[in-house]
């Protein structure tokens, strides 16, 4: 009699939420790329939808050491032949251990980083991506300091009260990191649940 495995990789609702949204902006965003490297996939459901329908793309998914077991387990159990499998990957580990790409893209993962983790996400995402390439980004941020409703800024007191290191970041602000890699904002898409998506380009 065969032994059923167990599923250990988790879901997040939020992916669930917001995969299919994103994925409208991914397709015109990365009609032109080839290879797309994912920082902090997480769970994984996003690498596994949006390789699925994105099928001219290559998509390597990374996250740190501790989250890659469900990771890759999602990976193996069900991703399409163009996702490659998981990588370690640790954005203050510069150089980034892996191959140079024409696009990266990470979600949910700023304003749950310190501000030195964001630093060093905009040095390594500016020293693998090749010209002319793609930084996309999603999440919550502030503009001059605001919030875009109440619901950011009670998150905002939340994730401080749990890490006074993480927090909103302004977009002012990381749009100064991005422009220090050569990267420049090519467009800011208001996204469901009070998320941007902000696409950044780098000129052959």
């Amino acid at each position: 009699m065969a032994h059923l495995r167990l599923v250990t990789y988790s879901i997040s609702e939020a992916c669930e939420r917001n995969k299919g949204p994103i994925l409208e902006i991914l397709v015109e965003a990365l009609a032109q790329s080839r290879a797309v490297l994912e920082i902090g996939s997480g769970t994984g459901q996003h690498a596994v939808h949006f390789a699925a329908h994105l099928p001219h793309l290559s998509w390597q998914p990374s996250d740190r050491a501790e989250h890659l077991p469900g990771l890759q387990e999602r990976i193996t159990r069900e991703a399409s032949a163009n996702l490659r499998p998981a990588v370690e990957l640790d954005v203050h580990n510069l150089p980034w251990p892996v191959e140079p790409v024409d696009a990266v893209f990470t979600a949910n993962t700023l304003h749950i980083m310190e501000w030195a983790a964001v630093q060093d996400f905009f040095r390594g995402a500016g020293a693998v991506l090749t010209a002319p390439g793609v930084l996309c980004v999603y999440g919550p941020f502030r503009y001059r300091g605001h919030y875009t409703s109440a619901s950011n800024a009670e998150f905002d007191k939340y994730l401080q009260a749990r890490d006074p290191r993480s927090g909103l970041r302004d977009i002012e602000d990381v749009n100064i990191l991005s422009s220090e890699q050569g990267l420049y904002l090519l467009a800011d898409h208001s996204m469901p649940a009070n998320n941007q998506l902000l696409i950044w380009h780098k000129s052959a």
